[in-house]
């Protein structure tokens, strides 16, 4: 993820040979007695890797719990992320004064079915995807683009972005995505000023495929 995101946000990724660690207690009593092995080992890969980012900030060790809707819970003064998938783990954590928000997310090549393109997509969406160049999952990297706008707009407004509130565009000559927030739910949104627009990278390995968008102070 370091290659997706400016210097102001400190990295910290983790393969499935590095995810050994422990939970500190106030996460431990976010997780929970009856959490599966799955979710508990993913969760912990995250603590972990939060910890290594915050470190790399220059922040002395501190818990990252999560709130009820199990987003994480940063040290008063710091935004963050985390994201991980099959044997993939990444989290990023940056100043509140230096970065406004940031989100990030990582998705395995997979085939999305049909059911699964009309949740995520818009039609118009589609029709731009049938038009990129072969040979690249882009059904996934759109996935993964908006997975990254809902971890962007959730700390700063505090609302639900549903997939179809957010029209992404892929350039697969700069990398880029940029999605824009639909007029209804900027008009809903209970904050001032929500971002209308997040532009963020992606990039797309043998078998990942990253995302990640930062907003800055206005």
């Amino acid at each position: 993820m370091r290659d997706l995101l400016p210097p102001e946000v400190a990295v910290a990724v983790a393969d499935a040979t590095d995810w050994s660690g422990e939970l500190l207690p106030a996460e431990r009593a976010c997780l929970g007695e009856r959490a599966v092995e799955s979710r508990r080992r993913d969760f912990t890969a995250g603590r972990v890797c939060a910890r290594r980012a915050l470190a790399r900030l220059g922040v002395p060790e501190a818990a990252v719990p999560s709130a009820p809707d199990r987003s994480p819970v940063w040290p008063a003064g710091l935004v963050g992320t985390i994201t991980h998938t099959r044997g993939y783990c990444a989290a990023a954590v940056a100043r509140a004064g230096e970065v406004r928000s940031v989100g990030m997310d990582a998705e395995r090549h997979r085939d999305l079915n049909a059911g699964v393109r009309r949740l995520i997509g818009l039609p118009e969406e589609w029709d731009d995807v049938a038009r990129l160049p072969g040979g690249v999952p882009w059904p996934v990297v759109l996935f993964s683009a908006k997975e990254t706008v809902y971890k962007v707009w959730h700390p700063v407004v505090r609302t639900w972005l549903d997939f179809h509130d957010a029209r992404v565009t892929l350039d697969p000559d700069s990398g880029l995505f940029t999605a824009r927030i639909t007029p209804a739910r900027l008009d809903a949104a209970p904050v001032p000023d929500p971002p209308a627009t997040v532009t963020g990278r992606f990039a797309v390995d043998a078998d990942l495929v990253r995302t990640a968008a930062v907003l800055l102070p206005r």
